[in-house]
């Protein structure tokens, strides 16, 4: 079973996939609408083939007959851009018909196991990853194609040229640093010597007066 509005599903979703813009080191979130279509009240239980990467709120829940919620799929930052901005993560709705005014608190632990004494149905969402389009747009990646080849591949340079300009600010950062280091030693050189010359200057006047001076008998 997919996503969407089958009078014939116990709950519906909107939107059909899970959509992530890509930004290194951001969250990005996605929220799903779900809605019970029945008189019932029905039971959700969400999974992942990943769950490190997601934070999903509520992963569990009871929507009210006609009624619906929000789910909230939290991507965790990123440090890298994914291959070729292919995402092969899957998510999965479980749903099931619970008895009138079950509360959370009362799920059974096997409410969602399929063991052939109450109905569980299925929804599989799919995962695309989006970035920032040259339009203001996105761009949408969900099969290899040369577009995600080219696009991984501009990010890849702008991300490079970044670095590179990194690395040279700091070399003459470094290079500044040290001309600032040398310039200041040598006048504290120059300023010490003549200190030192004026003293000795002193001191060489004083000891020829003193010479110089007659003594008393």
């Amino acid at each position: 079973m997919t996503a969407g509005g089958d009078v014939n599903q116990l709950i519906s979703i909107q939107p059909n996939d899970l959509k992530f813009i890509i930004e290194l080191d951001k969250q990005n979130f996605c929220d799903l609408q779900v809605t019970n279509n029945t008189e019932h009240h029905v039971a959700f239980k969400v999974k992942t083939t990943s769950p490190k990467k997601y934070f999903v709120r509520p992963n569990t829940g009871i929507v009210l007959p006609h009624d619906s919620c929000v789910i909230r799929v939290t991507l965790q930052p990123r440090r890298e851009y994914p291959h070729d901005m292919q995402c092969k993560d899957k998510f999965l709705l479980q749903s099931t018909i619970v008895p009138r005014n079950t509360n959370m608190d009362d799920l059974p632990a096997d409410t969602f196991n399929k063991d052939g004494t109450k109905e569980i149905q299925e929804c599989k969402l799919k995962v695309i990853y989006e970035t920032n389009s040259d339009d203001g747009g996105f761009k949408s990646f969900t099969s290899q194609s040369p577009d995600s080849t080219r696009a991984l591949q501009h990010l890849k340079d702008e991300r490079d040229a970044a670095v590179r300009q990194t690395v040279q600010l700091q070399q003459e950062l470094d290079f500044l640093k040290r001309q600032r280091k040398r310039s200041n030693g040598s006048s504290f050189s120059f300023v010490f010597a003549s200190l030192v010359g004026l003293i000795g200057i002193t001191v060489g006047f004083l000891l020829n007066l003193s010479l110089a001076s007659p003594s008393t008998a």
